[in-house]
């Protein structure tokens, strides 16, 4: 397993509350990283050796800018690329978005992405019209924006390991208890692989405040606060994680199976019925299936 990037949550909370959310974001949401967890973090990178770039993502990033900024500093002096995803709330205008943008710029910050769409009460505009990538491409600063379609049917299998970056919702976290009523389905025993995560040898992990190292959101590879990123990377076997492995042998159909699960006759897709399958199980494994924001606990 050779790591390269790191996602991390900076924190929980957020000034939306978006139906399609993975994390379950909310202005409600508890849970932000501290300068000295995000050293501890840096250091446990550095100790890896594999680690070539840090992305920061909520919730919203923006919230606790000051942090924001200083962990982009911070990673950008240590040889880390860096990345934010944000929903650019701040971006008002042209000269507002300057002053949040230009000490970014300054502090090292290589890639902005911009979530916008209608989830977000926005209105959905190209990228050359965001006022946040314009003003981004005048710094220099490389930026693109996220936008997602209202769900009309599932995501189709394609990008398999990579971050969502547009097109259709994935039915995971939020999205698998509101957006799924009134599409089509199919029969619980047909979603026999993961398709969108590479859970046997993943290039990228998701960090939380917790300490939680998600292979995918929801489901823990470890915590940084009580092993080292390097044991957990090290020693991490799909084949005798918990869930993993079960995911692996036969998708969510095998999660159901093994450890028979009540489950409806159909779902919409592989993530709605995992997702499903993992609130379930997780007072059998909670040490893995967590933490509660993950799963709608505040």
């Amino acid at each position: 397993m050779k790591l390269n990037s790191l996602h991390v949550l900076l924190t929980y909370r957020c000034n939306y509350e978006c139906d399609h959310c993975f994390v379950w974001g909310s202005p409600w949401q508890s849970g932000v990283f501290t300068l000295t967890q995000l050293e501890d973090v840096f250091q446990q990178a550095l100790a890896l050796g594999t680690i070539t770039e840090f992305y920061f993502e909520g919730g919203e990033t923006f919230v606790y800018y000051p942090v924001l900024l200083k962990a982009v500093k911070r990673a950008h002096a240590l040889g880390f690329a860096t990345g934010i995803v944000t929903n650019g709330y701040w971006a008002t205008s042209e000269e507002d978005a300057r002053a949040w943008l230009e000490p970014l710029a300054d502090a090292g910050l290589d890639q902005i992405e911009i979530s916008n769409d209608a989830f977000h009460g926005a209105t959905t505009v190209p990228p050359s019209q965001h006022i946040a990538t314009q003003v981004a491409s005048q710094l220099g600063l490389h930026s693109g924006l996220i936008s997602l379609e209202p769900p009309q049917q599932a995501r189709e299998e394609n990008g398999r390991g990579l971050p969502v970056v547009g097109g259709d919702v994935m039915f995971r976290g939020r999205a698998a208890v509101k957006l799924t009523e009134g599409l089509p389905r199919h029969p619980w025993n047909s979603f026999t692989t993961c398709p969108y995560e590479n859970l046997a040898d993943p290039g990228r992990v998701h960090l939380d405040p917790f300490g939680y190292l998600h292979l995918c959101q929801g489901i823990a590879m470890g915590n940084v606060w009580e092993r080292p990123l390097r044991d957990i990377v090290h020693t991490y076997h799909p084949q005798t994680h918990p869930i993993v492995k079960d995911l692996l042998a036969g998708g969510p159909t095998q999660l159901i199976k093994t450890h028979q699960l009540d489950h409806d006759d159909s779902y919409v897709d592989a993530c709605h019925l995992c997702y499903t399958a993992r609130e379930t199980l997780r007072e059998r494994f909670a040490d893995v299936l967590a933490p509660d924001q993950m799963y709608g606990v505040t």
